[in-house]
């Protein structure tokens, strides 16, 4: 099902304050890793927002993900203060990661493999 105007609108309503909140409580970068707010999804009656999170130079993103959540309180408390004006109900937060960076390289790496492997089978010609 496509989202509805409603919607879109309040996801960028709260994936820019969350930016702003993550900036706040220095969430950007956890443990040397660049963290960043890909999309934020809402639920039709806009109760739920799924959160997809990248995570740049981590080898465990799960990790990362586990020390975002463990400030869900808090991030939660300052986006209630932020958007109190804008929506009645404080959508409840879920973090994802979002894997996409990982699977365009993966894609990106075997084009390579596969474009070497055709120069490879043209010179032996």
């Amino acid at each position: 099902m496509q989202e509805s105007k409603r919607q879109k609108q309040v996801a960028a309503v709260l994936e820019k304050e969350l930016n702003a909140i993550f900036q706040h409580l220095g969430l950007t970068v956890i443990q040397g890793v660049l963290v960043s707010i890909s999309s934020v999804k809402l639920t039709p009656d806009l109760s739920e927002a799924r959160v997809y999170l990248s995570f740049y130079n981590s080898p465990l993103p799960d990790h990362t993900l586990k020390s975002i959540e463990e400030r869900m309180r808090e991030i939660k408390k300052q986006l209630a203060a932020a958007i109190r004006h804008q929506l009645r109900i404080v959508p409840s937060l879920t973090f994802f990661v979002d894997d996409t960076l990982a699977y365009v390289d993966k894609m990106e790496n075997l084009f390579k493999e596969i474009h070497n492997r055709d120069k490879e089978k043209t010179s032996k010609k």
